[in-house]
């Protein structure tokens, strides 16, 4: 372990963090980490100064510049990489070799080869790499979790996801890379889906798809740039079948290609059926359906509860996870598995018939229902006591 990792591990007080990459998501990671007690956004990075400057001053945070100029504070200890996903793992491993743990948005990278190198150069380093989404951690799908290890639906036996819409290009500015490697409706939403799944039913052990492309080029429908065309490199529509080294099985599919718009996620067991939140989103009720002897059977909504924070809340986790000495929960493991069933998912349409997953897991336990990132756990720092 480095002398900056032991020093994340042994201080006390907020912990310092960074930002790099001051686009449309970095709203509303800024919007909840400004106002975090445990965490201290303390500068913003971006190759547009002027973009970073913009954020900075909107939400109060007392630096900007360059990457180099903020991984050149000691006082951050956490990165929080907002880059597009192909620069994920580059600038992750600058993180890494400036001594400082890093929290990437998904996907952690575009390959498998690309990810290993990374959480092998963490590990050399005595650092940590977590990685988006976090949403796992909010009061849906944690709550979702507490019922099914109940027992609530008897043993859990399936899956059945949708995620389909037109595509993003309509609403978003500047939509090229979400139609471009690394990104496509797999690769942009399926993590939401993937991770919540595996969160679930544990590691995937083989993958099964089809997939298509409607359009090749695209037209930009809002923002400065309406009316532009860009091309489509990736596939647009994912049909996939998970099965997963427990025995359950689950279908899914990741579209940009429907004007109908439609979120699905549902766990069957063999007592019963749950409806599960939108897994990109931290809150929403629950539907538990249970057999009754009647034709319809019982249902019942079920109002979740814990964190209803929002993105965010995974570098708080993290934060308090290096303080503590103990594992993060959106872990880079997990990313990188994740990452492993997407490409094989890519592999397996291409090739066709089944692929084999080689990464494993271990899930880590649900969050305790009273977990706040909005509780101050860590402490006053040491120029605060004397103050």
């Amino acid at each position: 372990m480095t002398d900056a990792a032991t020093d994340a591990v042994t201080s006390t007080g907020p912990v310092g963090v960074g930002v790099i990459g001051a686009g449309n998501i970095s709203t509303q990671y800024l919007t909840n980490l400004t106002s975090f007690p445990d965490v201290d956004v303390r500068f913003i990075a971006d190759i547009d100064l002027d973009r970073a400057e913009f954020q900075a001053q909107a939400f109060g945070v007392p630096g900007f510049g360059t990457v180099e100029q903020l991984l050149a504070d000691p006082k951050i200890e956490i990165v929080v990489n907002l880059t597009i996903p192909k620069a994920h793992a580059e600038v992750a491993h600058q993180v890494i070799a400036a001594g400082k743990h890093v929290w990437t948005e998904k996907p952690i990278a575009l390959d498998r080869e690309s990810g290993r190198a990374l959480l092998a150069a963490a590990q050399a380093a005595g650092l940590r790499v977590a990685t988006a989404p976090d949403t796992f951690l909010g009061a849906g799908i944690q709550t979702a979790r507490r019922l099914i290890e109940s027992g609530a639906i008897g043993r859990a036996q399936s899956a059945l996801t949708l995620m389909q819409q037109p595509g993003p290009e309509s609403w978003h500015p500047n939509p090229d890379f979400l139609f471009q490697e690394g990104a496509g409706p797999l690769f942009d939403v399926g993590p939401y889906y993937v991770t919540t799944l595996i969160q679930l039913f544990g590691p995937v052990k083989r993958v099964t798809a089809v997939a298509s492309k409607s359009k090749p080029v695209r037209t930009i429908g809002s923002g400065p740039r309406a009316g532009e065309t860009f091309e489509v490199t990736v596939p647009t529509h994912v049909s996939a079948v998970f099965e997963f080294e427990g025995g359950q099985t689950s279908q899914s599919i990741f579209s940009f290609d429907s004007q109908i718009r439609r979120t699905l996620f549902e766990v069957t067991g063999v007592d019963g059926a749950l409806e599960m939140v939108d897994p990109n989103m931290f809150v929403g009720d629950l539907v538990l359906h249970t057999p009754n002897g009647t034709r319809e059977g019982a249902s019942e909504t079920i109002t979740t509860s814990g964190e209803k924070a929002a993105r965010g809340t995974g570098v708080v986790e993290l934060a308090r996870a290096i303080r503590a000495g103990v594992p993060e929960r959106a872990s880079g493991e997990q990313a990188f598995h994740a990452l492993d069933v997407m490409v094989s998912t890519i592999e397996a349409a291409e090739r066709g018939g089944w692929v084999e997953v080689e990464s494993t897991f271990v899930p880590t336990p649900a969050l305790p229902e009273d977990w706040s990132p909005a509780e101050a756990t860590l402490g006053k720092s040491p120029a605060e006591k004397t103050a």
